[in-house]
């Protein structure tokens, strides 16, 4: 039987352990798919799918039923990774934002970089700059909101930014051969 998010939600508030399971199986590829995007490595993108599938059990009941049931889980495993960089990281050193300059842009190389490429890319980039390149394309945060997650300066968000800009512009430049590449991300 296929459940929906609206039955396995009510089941798990039930504490029915095998709509625990299901919720967790639907969900679990795309959120640690997510994860691996704010963690060093796979291991800790495992702890923080289960501390963030922990915390989406305990607070199902905060979920009202506005917008989708999947929006909710990946901003709430989302959180879980920016608490786990807060407890388990220290921030890298600032770049200065005048160090991230812009090559043209040239839409036909990226267009030749697949999704898996670029993702790869993004995993190699600092924990920093990456947490706070996937918060700001991935996310769709401000650099004030990130900041405040964070509890950093705007300028040290924007900086570190720019240095995942920069380093992945470069990295690009160097797998691919492509020497007129910009990333649009201001």
């Amino acid at each position: 039987m296929e459940y929906s998010d609206n039955q396995l939600v009510n089941g798990c508030l039930r504490g029915e352990r095998r709509l625990q399971e299901l919720l967790f199986k639907r969900y679990a590829a795309k959120m640690y798919a997510v994860c691996l995007g704010y963690a060093n490595n796979r291991h800790d993108a495992k702890d923080i799918l289960q501390d963030g599938f922990i915390k989406v059990f305990n607070s199902l009941k905060q979920f009202r039923g506005e917008g989708s049931f999947e929006g909710w889980i990946r901003r709430t495993v989302v959180n879980t990774a920016i608490d786990y960089y807060r407890r388990t990281l220290k921030h890298n050193a600032d770049v200065n934002i005048d160090e991230a300059w812009d090559i043209p842009f040239n839409h036909s190389i990226l267009g030749s970089i697949n999704e898996k490429e670029l993702l790869a890319l993004v995993r190699k980039l600092p924990a920093g700059a990456r947490i706070i390149f996937n918060l700001y394309v991935i996310e769709g945060y401000s650099h004030r909101e990130i900041a405040e997650k964070l509890g950093i300066n705007e300028g040290t968000s924007k900086s570190q930014f720019a240095r995942a800009r920069h380093l992945l512009q470069q990295w690009v430049v160097e797998v691919f051969g492509a020497r007129d590449v910009a990333f649009a991300y201001s």
